[in-house]
């Protein structure tokens, strides 16, 4: 299997000038890298880094075993497989599916799939909500095929939990004593509210591994499930994670992608852009980019470094999508603030390619007619590359030699341990997101719940005081 690849040639001052980063600097960098690399190889495993080993045994084995045997006894009549998530419990497997099951997947016959229809509920807007259970209910002999797969490790997220109750709800009515059958929660093995309403109602359950948390958790039978449920090769996802791994740990980091990318993007970030896209020139690949956004703003963003000073630490993430945003957004990052790094997300070969027909007679398109839409795509990439550069505006490639799983898991692997590795160059907690703890606190006071009165106060007395309304 051949590698991804990262070219961060156009980060460099030889290519895009003074807004770039001179090859001094990055040789200067190299012990200080070597020391992070050595840093995370000794604290891998531990605390809440434990999600480095989920591409290896024993951890690999364990929820690879659970998960398939899982799988084999749902059989293959499920028709629709729900997941109920949010953040890191929804965003990995949206994109699993995305990068790797045809667009068309939920509208194929059952006949044209390797498993059911999934849905992933990672929101509460009622509209959407309400029609897909209207879409799945429509019909009580094909709900009797439908499995509901709820992911909460405490079972107290709000969001997870309001959607729970409603699909639990319609599968005891619909389905009556058997309805727990129906029913796959991923969650905290020993303790919290979403597991001692297992144990109470005896739902199948796979585990939230301990020490990894939901940004890290889509190599883990938070992801799995789903995708081995829908016919991906989760093997080869591991084993390209596994791959990309043991290339993250290498002390001669001018060969190690992860350290290499989390220096440029960290010092691109000191020296005024702190914004960073994410650009795949490949629909399919789109989806990862949600992915990586949360992962690199949750875990980034931070107010106070481990020592508690106030350094407001982060970069924002952006996604984008060749070739479509050529015509929304390149005029931005050409012309506009030069506080940016664009990186994009190349195919070299893709498994299904059209070619351009000849039969139109009209002489300004005739160098379209024979070519492929690959051709066109990445011709498309490669100019935007020219002229970000012609704009001095520093950019680098992820190459995907071909989308598959295991590319897939290499790219997963790649930007985890890059946000690690980034977490160390600012100094901050890469694995706590405490300003997202104050929202759900404050949606628990404004929801009733007991215990939380005192944070209903506080959202009226902020926010009521000063309403302005024209």
């Amino acid at each position: 299997m051949s590698p991804i690849t990262l070219d961060y040639a156009k980060c460099l001052t030889d290519r895009v000038g003074k807004h770039g980063i001179a090859v001094r600097d990055l040789d200067a960098a190299v012990p200080e890298l070597a020391s992070l690399t050595e840093s995370l190889n000794r604290t891998r495993g531990t605390g809440w880094q434990r999600w480095r080993d989920l591409p290896f045994d024993p951890a690999r084995r364990e929820h690879v075993g659970k998960v398939r045997a899982l799988v084999e006894k749902l059989g293959p009549d499920v028709e629709n497989l729900v997941v109920l998530g949010i953040g890191g419990s929804a965003l990995g497997n949206i994109a699993l599916q995305a990068a790797l099951k045809p667009a068309t997947y939920n509208l194929l016959p059952r006949d044209l799939r390797d498993g059911p229809r999934l849905f992933v509920l990672d929101n509460v807007d009622p509209h959407a909500i309400g029609q897909t259970l209207t879409f799945i209910g429509n019909d009580d002999p094909e709900f009797r095929r439908t499995v509901v797969n709820v992911i909460s490790k405490s079972g107290e997220t709000a969001e997870t939990a309001a959607q729970f109750i409603l699909l639990r709800s319609m599968l005891k009515r619909m389905l009556g004593d058997g309805f727990a059958d129906h029913v796959v929660a991923i969650t905290d093995p020993a303790r919290g509210t979403m597991r001692a309403i297992c144990d109470a109602e005896g739902y199948a359950t796979l585990p939230v591994p301990e020490g990894v948390g939901g940004r890290f958790s889509v190599l883990s039978p938070v992801g799995l499930f789903s995708a081995a449920m829908c016919g991906i090769d989760i093997d080869a996802l591991l084993d390209g994670a596994a791959e990309m791994d043991k290339r993250c740990s290498s002390n001669d980091v001018l060969k190690n992608p992860a350290a290499i990318l989390a220096w440029l993007l960290m010092q691109f970030t000191k020296r005024g852009k702190p914004n960073h896209v994410l650009m795949p020139y490949c629909n399919a690949l789109y989806m990862l980019a949600d992915w990586y956004r949360q992962l690199w703003a949750e875990s980034l963003g931070k107010r106070v470094d481990l020592s508690g000073k106030e350094v407001f630490a982060g970069a924002t993430p952006i996604k984008a999508l060749g070739t479509t945003d050529q015509h929304s957004q390149v005029q931005l990052y050409r012309e506009g603030p030069n506080d940016k790094v664009i990186g994009f997300l190349e195919v070299e070969s893709f498994e299904e390619d059209i070619t351009i027909p000849h039969g139109l007679d009209a002489e300004n398109l005739n160098y379209l007619q024979g070519q492929t839409l690959s051709t066109l795509l990445n011709a498309e990439k490669r100019a935007t590359e020219y002229a970000l550069v012609e704009s001095e505006r520093p950019n680098f490639t992820i190459r995907f030699p071909r989308l598959d799983a295991h590319a897939v898991g290499q790219f997963i692997q790649l930007w985890e341990i890059t946000t690690a590795c980034a977490g160390l160059i600012l100094n901050i907690d890469a694995y706590d997101q405490p300003a997202v703890e104050t929202g759900k606190k404050a949606t628990f006071g404004l929801m009733g719940r007991p215990g939380y009165e005192q944070w209903k106060m506080k959202v009226d007395a902020a926010l009521d005081s000063s309403v302005q309304t024209v």
